[in-house]
């Protein structure tokens, strides 16, 4: 039956998944992504400085902003934009291979980058991840040490701006309980792998089969 998914032509649903810094957006959608052999994620290109843990090509593909720049006038990203000083953007051309090859794609982007995805491909579906509370919020930015006082307040303020934006979004999660959260997100995957328009083609030889 997997030969049937990729022969029929079947084309891949490109998801937006946003949240602020601190929801478990990144913890939710690697498991996710592990879970499914055919959703990829998107590595974006940044101009940030590289964290504790990260490896360019994995996390991010880690640029200087000259580089960044010139890619953008290139017109080489599907989306871009701009977080606490750093550049952030998304290869079109990759994303575009990846869905013609039937693959679902996850991009981890901003409520600006959504929107920005949502007009250009109206077909995408927008995820947003909501923390529980404003205390766990903090707790969770507190709890890396990587940032100090000032920024946190500065990404908590950040964060109340970007959720202010959910209703841009087509599902909302709340990361309450990480099990819980991770089986709201694969059932929206679920519900539209098994759409008719989709399943139709995905199984376009067996429907054959089965009707004539």
């Amino acid at each position: 039956m997997s030969n049937d998914i990729h022969s029929s032509g079947a084309k891949g649903t490109l998801y937006t998944v946003s949240a602020p810094s601190g929801a478990g957006k990144t913890s939710l959608v690697t498991a996710l992504v592990g879970n499914n052999p055919e959703l990829t994620v998107s590595v974006s290109h940044t101009t940030r400085p590289m964290r504790p843990g990260e490896q360019d090509g994995v996390n991010y593909h880690f640029v200087e902003r000259d580089t960044f720049l010139a890619m953008l006038d290139r017109t080489e990203f599907l989306e871009h934009a701009e977080v606490f000083g750093n550049l952030y953007g998304t290869s079109q051309l990759w994303v575009e291979e990846q869905l013609a090859a039937g693959t679902d794609v996850i991009l981890e982007i901003d409520w600006q980058g959504a929107r920005q995805v949502k007009r250009l491909m109206p077909a995408t579906r927008a995820v947003f991840i909501l923390p529980p509370s404003r205390e766990t919020l903090k707790e969770r930015l507190t709890s890396r040490g990587q940032d100090d006082d000032t920024v946190i307040q500065r990404r908590m303020a950040q964060a109340e701006e970007e959720m202010s934006h959910y209703i841009e979004s087509d599902f909302l999660v709340l990361n309450l309980e990480f099990d819980r959260a991770l089986a709201e997100l694969q059932a929206i995957v679920d519900c539209h792998r098994l759409r008719t328009s989709v399943q139709a083609e995905r199984l376009s030889a067996t429907l054959q089969d089965l009707l004539n």
